[in-house]
């Protein structure tokens, strides 16, 4: 829940003020932008929580849109036009077999450790695999599990939802979905006793996920 805005001896700027100067540092930032961050940076009074609510309102409908990232806010291309930037904005990102395995393993069962992608894969993760996923952004460290050996996990990063234009690893796409875009094949997940024919969204999914 949003706190309420201190109280201040000076007047606040009006609402459509206060939507004009977030909508300015969106614009002109190159990273998404918290809530926090906005509110470090607008007058005193200043409530930037409900002024991105008025300004998403007004650019539902819109070629370019006000997206949430994670905890961040930025403007993006709407996606039903993204084809559209298609020339300007895809970059030539080859990863092998190994390394969309396990970006697909961290994303659906995140938290998880390296010994954990590795039990679900069937065969150990290099750690150049690894590695190219850290270097791109789309994985980072996560809190160290309390086991013996308090082993490091993986999450996803806000780098991965931004190009995947998810809000969050909840809005990652069943079983059914993927494989309705022909992006899985038929054959059962690694470490899924479920058949082909099973379409039943991953087990637990919800509560596997950090916001």
């Amino acid at each position: 829940m949003n706190e309420r805005p201190e109280k201040s001896l000076f007047e606040a700027p009006v609402m459509a003020e206060q939507e004009r100067m977030v909508e300015a540092i969106l614009f002109a930032s190159a990273d998404p932008v918290t809530v926090a961050e906005l509110q470090a940076r607008l007058p005193h009074g200043c409530d930037p929580a409900e002024a991105l609510t008025h300004l998403r309102r007004r650019y539902e409908g819109r070629g370019v849109q006000l997206a949430r990232v994670g905890d961040a806010w930025a403007f993006r291309t709407a996606a039903d036009l993204g084809f559209l930037m298609r020339k300007e904005t895809v970059e030539q990102k080859k990863l092998s077999r190994a390394a969309i395995e396990t970006l697909a393993i961290v994303a659906y069962h995140q938290p998880v450790t390296r010994a954990e992608i590795e039990e679900i894969r069937g065969v150990a993760v290099s750690r150049g695999t690894i590695d190219q996923l850290l270097e791109l952004e789309w994985i980072r460290f996560g809190r160290r599990r309390m086991t013996p050996g308090r082993p490091v996990t993986f999450v996803v990063t806000e780098s991965f939802l931004d190009h995947f234009g998810l809000e969050s690893a909840r809005d990652l796409p069943g079983i059914k979905e993927l494989r309705a875009a022909g992006l899985l094949d038929n054959r059962p997940l690694p470490g899924s006793t479920k058949t082909p024919d099973e379409d039943e969204p991953v087990t637990g999914q919800s509560e596997l996920f950090e916001d």
